[in-house]
């Protein structure tokens, strides 16, 4: 696999790997590592996403800048005035 090919090969991992089947992941070159972007519905999905892409790609430095979407109900009240 080449340089020029390798956002796709994650992108194709992210999205083929029954582990993981995420579509809204992002990713990005920046200088010489490839960051993973988007959010995802809890930390553990996170991490397989990361472990995933690390194990297929040892030799890529990987940063995961993906967010954790909150899913539970607002302990808070928002007013509106």
């Amino acid at each position: 696999m080449t340089e020029d090919y390798l956002e796709a090969e994650i992108q194709r991992l992210l999205t083929e790997d029954h582990r993981v089947a995420e579509q809204g992941i992002t990713v990005r070159r920046r200088e010489q590592s490839v960051v993973l972007g988007g959010e995802v519905e809890s930390a553990e999905r996170r991490d397989e996403i990361r472990r995933r892409v690390t194990s297929r790609f040892p030799d890529v430095e990987i940063t995961c800048d993906i967010g954790i979407t909150r899913t539970t109900v607002p302990a808070d009240v928002e007013e509106i005035s």
